[in-house]
């Protein structure tokens, strides 16, 4: 389920686990949520852990229950087995015992109840977590830490429908993956709210869009559906237009003809064309509201940005060491785990931690701007426009609403309180803040969490077009992808950087870089020998021949009545192919064929455009007929 921030995507998942109600309406309309059998439903609500003194093991073996209890009943059939397959009192007796111990063994075996041990241990390590933190109690854990478990807890009840809220956030890149793969082979249903579009492109087989408060259904992935939501639009766009243009046709060809006595009959009947069309509605735009800043730095860097010699991070104790140069315009994204170093990193490099040894210099004229993921959780009880204010004392109320404005804060949204606002909105309210200070060297630590969709691609919209240069942190895989032109990767024992986008490194790290590139080689040649087949033929048109430009008077006449008469059939013609065209549009067999949906829009643009042509020498014959007849 897809849709911007606020849009009621939450409140949907809600309203199918249960938790709150759908509202009445005055009207005889039918509302309701229907659900086959009584399915078990799973949603990862805010943490509540009845006894947070319990140790994780122990709340999560909560969900083996109905395991524990199989196994049971199991051990106490075969010790029936054993003692009544000698049984001559009742000799069925041992029949019925294997019958059940037969039937549970097969459904324990379905459930996953001879490898849910292992699932357990394999989910607790992707998720972060060592095999000593079984043993301690919950509220030892951070809250983050908390939701993880939880999720853990969720994933191992294995529920009918699954409802998942944002699950990659706060999830670090590899965890990412192993959900997806965890996600994708899930035999039972999932509803996932999300803004990751590769996690999306990965796990979904249908999109949910929801927008201007209607929500409407997408067969395929985040990608398929993008590309259908496209396409979808452009035909309705183009089918609208089309018929906006021969509405147009026709109410001319009422109007100029509808006094004419031979010509009566035929306005008429244009006339009911128009009033028996199936009007179709403009298509409503795409929801792309958001914010856009199209600014310059204040001046520009050296060559050499930063420079990081051995550079020793970490708090206590180290957590990394990096060597690393960043150049003018270079946009290098940060990948690897949570708790690692790569946030610390960044917290150096702008001064807020010391560094446990080596050192880092930045270049000639670097104005640093800083992006912390905290910024999303901050607090205050000023009004957006004071909070924006302060910071920039020297600024007119005109140039404060401006810069406001250009982040989406307008009309009355700038005298919010900042604990009103959402993540999302705080984090929009940071950035305004930074870009003010046009600064060329922009260091952000996880930028997109909170945005929806559109807030990312107008973020990276930014991005690209910032002529600065940029270091960051992000989790998003499509986000880094998207700006990063290299990479540097933390892992647990080194950071490596990379000078090559976050594909490339996903086909080196899968070994499927070598194979791309000779695909690529080959498609390139195999476009160029291609190319080099086609010819341009050239017919050469034959001279027109001019006739006598003097006619006699009947002849003429005979001549525009013939021309007439041809171009009326060839109107009925063209007016019937376009019909018959419109009527293939319908045809349930082309309803998901894109490509022929296009192709047939085409033909029915082309033809329209014939009828133009042939309509307005139609007209101009019928003139000079009309002129020759009032000389006769």
């Amino acid at each position: 389920v897809v849709g911007r921030n606020g849009c009621g995507k939450t409140t949907l998942l809600k309203l199918i686990a249960g938790e709150v109600d759908l509202l009445k309406r005055d009207s005889d309309e039918d509302i309701f949520i229907a659900k086959s059998g009584n399915p078990e439903i799973g949603y990862l609500k805010q943490i509540a852990f009845e006894d947070p003194t319990l140790s994780v093991d122990e709340e999560i073996r909560k969900v083996f229950r109905p395991f524990l209890l199989m196994q049971e009943r199991m051990e106490e059939l075969l010790q029936k087995m054993n003692v009544d397959q000698k049984n001559t009192e009742d000799p069925t007796l041992y029949e019925r015992e294997i019958k059940e111990y037969t039937t549970l063994q097969e459904e324990f075996e379905s459930i996953g109840g001879y490898y849910y041990e292992k699932e357990y241990d394999t989910m607790f390590r992707q998720f972060g977590f060592s095999t000593e933190d079984k043993y301690r109690p919950l509220n030892e854990f951070s809250g983050g830490q908390q939701t993880k478990i939880a999720f853990i807890k969720l994933l191992l009840s294995k529920p009918d429908i699954l409802l998942l809220d944002e699950p990659t956030n706060h999830l670090d890149i590899s965890t990412i993956e192993w959900l997806e793969d965890y996600l994708k082979n899930y035999k039972k249903a999932v509803v996932i709210v999300s803004h990751d579009r590769m996690f999306l492109d990965k796990v979904v087989d249908v999109v949910y869009e929801i927008e201007y408060k209607m929500t409407k259904r997408y067969p395929g992935n985040y990608t398929k559906f993008m590309e259908t939501k496209r396409l979808n639009y452009e035909k309705q766009k183009k089918d609208y237009e089309l018929q906006q243009k021969e509405i147009a046709r026709l109410e001319t060809l009422v109007e100029r003809f509808k006094g004419k006595p031979t010509k009566v009959s035929m306005a008429r009947s244009k006339q009911k064309a128009i009033e028996h069309m199936d009007l179709i509605e403009a298509p409503d735009r795409f929801d792309t509201r958001t914010f856009h800043a199209n600014f310059k730095p204040n001046r520009e860097t050296g060559k050499e940005v930063l420079r990081v010699d051995n550079l020793e991070i970490g708090y206590d104790k180290m957590l990394a060491t990096i060597r690393m140069e960043l150049r003018r315009g270079q946009r290098i994204g940060i990948i690897g785990g949570n708790g690692i170093g790569k946030s610390t990193f960044l917290k150096t490099l702008v001064g807020l931690i010391p560094p446990l040894g080596g050192g880092y210099s930045f270049g000639y004229q670097v104005d640093v701007g800083y992006f912390d993921q905290q910024m999303a959780q901050y607090q205050s009880n000023k009004t957006v426009l004071d909070e924006f204010w302060d910071e920039y004392p020297t600024l007119d109320q005109t140039e404060v609403r401006s810069a406001l404005g250009a982040f989406m804060f307008t009309q009355e949204e700038v005298f919010k309180t900042v604990d009103m606002l959402s993540g999302g909105e705080k984090v929009r309210l940071a950035l305004c803040k930074i870009f003010k200070t046009k600064p060329n060297f922009l260091i952000l630590d996880e930028p997109t969490n909170h945005m929806d969709i559109v807030g990312k691609e107008s973020l990276e919209t930014m991005l690209k077009e910032f002529p600065g240069s940029v270091l960051f942190v992000s989790h998003d895989r499509y986000f880094v992808n998207q700006i990063a032109d290299s990479l540097l990767v933390f892992e647990d024992d080194s950071v490596t950087y990379l000078p090559y986008r976050y594909d490339e490194y996903v086909e080196r790290k899968n070994g499927t870089y070598a194979a791309s590139v000779d695909q690529g080689i080959f498609r390139a040649k195999q476009a160029e020998l291609e190319a080099q087949k086609k010819t341009v033929e050239v017919k050469a048109e034959a001279p027109v021949q001019k006739g006598k430009e003097s006619y006699e008077m009947g002849k003429e006449r005979s001549r525009l009545e013939k021309k007439v008469k041809r171009l009326e059939q060839q109107i009925n013609k063209l007016e019937s192919a376009i019909e018959s065209k419109k009527e293939e549009l319908l045809l349930p067999e082309h309803a998901s064929n894109y490509t022929k949906l296009e192709e047939i829009s085409a033909e029915i643009e082309e033809k329209e455009m014939e009828l133009l042509e042939v309509m307005e020498d139609w007209e101009n014959t019928e003139q000079e007929l009309a002129a020759l007849l009032e000389n006769m």
